[in-house]
């Protein structure tokens, strides 16, 4: 899942994700990439958890998993492999993806303090 040189993503602050989080009326597709002993020490309600290193495991199915017409927002520990999958779905003909800048440790730093920082 390497990055397409010149394509931008899409980012989302972590207060914008909270504001949409608690006042969205659109449809949402939250995913996060990180690891399941991750998800497990912090964690925001109602992600689905699609690890990036089992990417092999469901690749090849995303389109069940996810509406390419629909907005997903893409989260991970700082943003990094949150935009690579961010790339590689924008390759696979999703077009409203935005990434979780700073991911769930600046959401923890900003928004949520309550939210374990690891």
């Amino acid at each position: 899942m390497s990055n397409s040189m010149g394509t931008s993503i899409s980012e989302i602050s972590v207060e914008e994700l909270a504001q949409k989080l608690a006042h969205s009326t659109q449809p949402l597709q939250l995913l996060d990439v990180r690891e399941p002993q991750e998800v497990a020490i912090a964690s925001l309600a109602n992600f689905n958890n699609l690890p990036l290193s089992a990417f092999t495991d469901w690749n090849d199915q995303i389109q069940e998993h996810l509406d390419p017409q629909t907005e997903i927002i893409v989260l991970c520990h700082h943003g990094v492999r949150s935009a690579q999958m961010c790339h590689w779905l924008l390759r696979q003909g999703f077009t409203n993806v935005k990434n979780v800048s700073g991911g769930i440790d600046a959401y923890s730093l900003q928004v949520d303090s309550t939210i374990p920082r690891y």
